[in-house]
């Protein structure tokens, strides 16, 4: 890895290794963590649809933060396109369950538990679903059964699916009516701005130790020309820019370290 330290910094900048009390903040995201809160406090279940890159799963920890650990069991599972047999297998393990059965017995399993955990142990279940839009059209009916206990008279599972775009698309298609019916809240997330764009790399190079900012105005211009306000994207080319500075010994990244930046990486 690049030495950063002559630039100031004391620890690798726009790294997604990011506590959530340091996390830069901006209203539109906190409003849909908040909007998300609402549902889930209100034993519903809601969606967060946004482009990859723009903080879903940033909301989706500080929706956690928020959530008192001793009222709330937050499971997170990452879709990844399985049937729906396997998608149920997996909520079990996130679950602590043991994995085993036809997929109606999982169901049931898994729909005691929720119970079990809600009425002896006060307890609610949170299931994060991350990267949903890779859902298969078949898993959807999980979700439909898993937030149906004894005919819609208890609700002790909350579902928060978290997804591109896809997902939104998804969910208006015939046949997922019922799935899309019951999700009480749909947040979206946009791009940073001009603006937004300069305070979060400023924000995150303090966070690294620099006391001076190490890019120049038209560097950080062209940052946000090139990512579109795209936070995974900011991080990228900043920190790629800074080492491309850096190893030609300059203390201050310029347009063309930004530019040089833009072909060394997947944007």
């Amino acid at each position: 890895m690049t030495d950063l330290s002559p630039m100031g910094f004391r620890k690798i900048p726009f790294t997604r290794e990011l506590a959530i009390a340091e996390r830069f903040p901006l209203a539109f995201q906190q409003e849909a963590a908040d909007a998300l809160l609402d549902a889930v406090s209100g034993r519903m279940s809601c969606s967060i649809v946004a482009p990859a890159g723009t903080g879903k799963t940033l909301v989706m920890r500080l929706l956690t933060s928020l959530l008192p650990e001793a009222r709330y069991r937050v499971r997170y599972v990452k879709v990844t396109g399985l049937s729906k047999r396997d998608l149920c297998k997996e909520i079990s393990v996130a679950c602590g369950l043991t994995p085993a059965g036809i997929y109606p017995a999982l169901v049931r399993h898994l729909q005691d538990h929720c119970l079990q955990t809600s009425g002896t142990d006060g307890v609610r279940v949170v299931l994060l679903l991350d990267e949903a839009h890779d859902l298969r059209a078949e898993s959807l009916a999980i979700l439909r059964l898993l937030t149906n206990f004894e005919m819609d008279a208890k609700l002790v599972l909350s579902v928060v699916l978290a997804g591109q775009p896809p997902l939104a698309r998804m969910l208006e298609r015939s046949g997922a009516e019922a799935v899309a019916q019951r999700l009480a809240h749909r947040a979206t997330l946009r791009l940073l701005t001009r603006d937004e764009t300069r305070d979060y790399i400023e924000h995150r190079c303090r966070l690294a130790g620099a006391q001076q900012l190490p890019l120049d105005d038209d560097a950080i211009e062209a940052i946000f020309e090139m990512s579109r306000g795209n936070l995974r994207a900011i991080d990228r080319l900043a920190l790629k820019a800074l080492q491309v500075a850096a190893k030609a010994d300059r203390n201050v990244a310029g347009t063309g370290d930004v530019l040089t930046a833009r072909t060394q990486l997947w944007l």
